[in-house]
């Protein structure tokens, strides 16, 4: 099993936290675990390695020091830290300073979009193509252009058609 940081060397440490009925597992070679701190148990923090070294830290600094409390569950930075994720829901508002900068580095974004079955998204392209159709018809006739009008009344045509395939049961 190759080192989770370096992904160069065999793993030799093989840490385990389990929290909430969940387990993650960290794999590092030798001197990663020295870097990281692995040997000194005070100076190490599994959240730190999987969200990568000193995040907690940057997200208390960001938030003003570490006496910010969640008011619905209590729960702390140093909690966060400990744990490698926030208590509730509510956490999010009241450490969303901290974590924005966080989130960002981990994700693309800092808003969740979820995800939306194939169909559903071809037919949602088709409708806003439909519309930005509709658009250059009314402009073409407008501009009394009517070829250009006629190329985009078979476009809408044609987009119709295959928003009514996508539909159809």
């Amino acid at each position: 099993m190759m080192c989770c940081i370096c992904k160069e060397k065999e793993a030799t440490v093989h840490l385990t936290q389990i929290a909430a009925e969940k387990m993650q597992k960290v794999d590092l070679c030798e001197d990663c675990a020295k870097q990281k701190g692995v040997n000194d148990p005070a100076g190490f923090s599994l959240a730190d390695m999987l969200l990568g070294l000193g995040a907690s830290q940057e997200m208390e600094q960001a938030a003003g020091g570490s006496h910010l409390k969640c008011p619905h569950c209590g729960f702390t930075q140093a909690d966060f830290k400990k744990a490698g994720r926030l208590g509730c829901a509510h956490c999010y508002d009241t450490f969303s300073e901290g974590l924005e900068g966080l989130l960002k580095t981990m994700h693309k974004g800092t808003r969740h979009k979820g995800k939306i079955p194939a169909a559903l998204r071809e037919s949602q392209n088709l409708a806003a193509r439909l519309k930005q159709l509709q658009k250059r018809l009314d402009k073409a006739v407008a501009e009394e252009d009517f070829e250009q009008a006629a190329l985009a009344r078979d476009e809408i045509k044609s987009t119709k058609e295959k928003i009514a395939e996508i539909t159809a049961p």
